[in-house]
């Protein structure tokens, strides 16, 4: 799996500007009401960085941040922003970054990234949600 496709896109900080059916998603996970609306509020910032196959996804908020560090195809242990309990493996596709979730409920996250906007498609049982986020200049 190579990560040239990224290396461009790397190190770029993406600002969430617009999101869909993100309520309902948090809702389908059994996300409690007070954490849903702090989670709507708020307009995260995003940026995968890579050090010698060794990725870095930070999100930072005033509500929370967070910081997953992974191998490409290699399983590892996360605690979700919302505090569950979960193994993630995280692959490559193209310019898509895709992590499948594995707990309580599975979920699946595509952040596609291109050189003005990162978009994340979150699923989870029939529920799509959409969050785009900008490049930050």
């Amino acid at each position: 799996m190579s990560s040239e496709i990224l290396t461009g896109l790397l190190g770029k900080r993406y600002k969430l500007q617009s999101s869909e059916k993100f309520d309902e998603y948090m809702k389908a996970l059994g996300v409690g009401m007070v954490t849903r609306k702090m989670g709507s509020t708020v307009s995260p910032v995003v940026e995968l960085t890579e050090k010698d196959g060794l990725y870095t996804l930070k999100t930072t908020s005033p509500f929370k941040n967070t910081e997953i560090k992974f191998k490409l195809g290699e399983e590892f242990d996360e605690e979700t922003v919302d505090g569950r309990k979960v193994k993630s493996v995280c692959t490559l596709d193209g310019n898509k970054l895709v992590q499948v979730q594995k707990g309580e409920k599975d979920t699946t996250i595509e952040r596609e990234f291109s050189p003005t906007e990162m978009k994340a498609i979150m699923k989870v049982d029939d529920i799509v949600c959409t969050r785009v986020y900008k490049v930050q200049e």
